[in-house]
């Protein structure tokens, strides 16, 4: 923590909310990371006090730089770059409680197993007759 300034994809790297650099890379060319309100560019160098944006799947969180560094190190010392702000904190789990009230969670299925797919068919045939 050392270091005045770092490259944005890595310092998301290194804060780890992102598992590679390239996917933190990916996401900033994506526009789904802001930095004080301006669509964030990989190289870019982070400095402590800068209020983040980033989206991450359904979420989006709202983070203050506290501190800055290139390597990735465990997550404790990871939670001390950073710190998300409380009304970030409190759309997120509104937003979250919204979603499971209205039955529109993620399912960890990708596919349908052998038994959706057999009522899909017999769905499917009883509709087309």
């Amino acid at each position: 923590m050392t270091e005045e300034k770092v490259r944005l994809d890595k310092w998301l790297w290194a804060a780890r909310f992102f598992k590679t650099r390239a996917k933190s890379k990916e996401a900033i060319e994506g526009g789904k990371v802001h930095i004080d309100g301006v669509r964030g560019k990989p190289g870019k160098d982070v400095q402590i006090g800068e209020k983040i944006i980033i989206r991450q799947s359904w979420d989006e969180k709202t983070i203050i730089v506290k501190g800055v560094s290139e390597k990735r190190k465990g997550a404790p010392e990871a939670a001390t770059l950073y710190e998300e702000t409380p009304e970030s904190i409190e759309s997120r789990l509104s937003i979250a409680a919204q979603r499971k009230a209205a039955g529109q969670h993620i399912s960890s299925e990708k596919r349908p197993n052998k038994k959706n797919r057999r009522l899909i068919h017999q769905f499917k045939e009883r509709n087309s007759e």
